[in-house]
């Protein structure tokens, strides 16, 4: 079989496979999107490597899935709106920082001894916070990637843009000491309030690796 038979089999089959798949998806609000990025991965794996034309549309299925599959679980993900999902990390953040407020008022003005506990642990555990807090922010890339694709590339930096709010507030405080600075003792030293810094300056990089991540899981 020469060249421009083997591209024919080639673009017959990977056809059929878009064909069925845009049948498939049917009126989804944002089917042009969806075929386009699908279009593009079935191009890049004819890329690959050498497939002889009766095993095309099999390697097709293999690697992305059938399209009856692959339109269930878009029309699953139709519910999961962009911005539920931006609004969903950012009010997560927001908890976040509400509870240690909380906590920190309740540690300075009431004598309550499992709360002193509890702070005394924490003040322990810096590390652990940061890298746990980090994870949060990957986790956030993660899961936009994984729910959008290419499409979730905006509603990331915007999401990030919306979250990073209450950290840069809070870093604003601390540093002109317009709150209680004693009441972060001993947590506030003058290495721990560098490396938040730092660790703040890292959030956007590490949200972008999740996404990326996650939008490769999508496919």
């Amino acid at each position: 079989m020469n060249v421009d038979e083997e591209d024919l089999f080639q673009g017959i089959a990977s056809q059929r496979f878009l064909n069925e798949l845009a049948k498939e998806i049917g009126d989804h609000p944002d089917k042009h999107n969806i075929m386009a990025e699908y279009e593009l991965h079935v191009y890049d794996l004819l890329q690959e490597e050498a497939v002889n034309e009766e095993g095309i549309y099999e390697k097709l299925v293999n690697r992305l899935g059938s399209p009856k599959v692959l339109a269930a679980l878009w029309k699953q993900e139709t519910a999961v709106t962009p911005r539920k999902m931006q609004w969903l990390f950012v009010l997560c953040n927001c908890a976040i920082f509400f509870g240690g407020a909380l906590m920190t008022i309740g540690y300075n003005v009431y004598d309550w001894i499992w709360l002193e506990s509890l702070w005394a642990g924490l003040t322990d555990a810096t590390s652990i916070i940061i890298l746990v807090y980090i994870l949060f922010w990957g986790l956030l890339g993660y899961e936009i990637g994984k729910a959008f694709g290419a499409r979730g590339y905006k509603l990331l930096r915007k999401t990030f843009m919306f979250s990073i709010v209450p950290n840069l507030i809070l870093m604003y405080l601390i540093i002109f000491k317009l709150i209680p600075y004693e009441w972060f003792q001993p947590i506030l030293s003058v290495r721990f309030t560098v490396v938040c810094i730092l660790c703040t300056g890292l959030l956007y990089p590490i949200s972008l690796l999740g996404y990326q991540w996650g939008r490769k899981v999508s496919v």
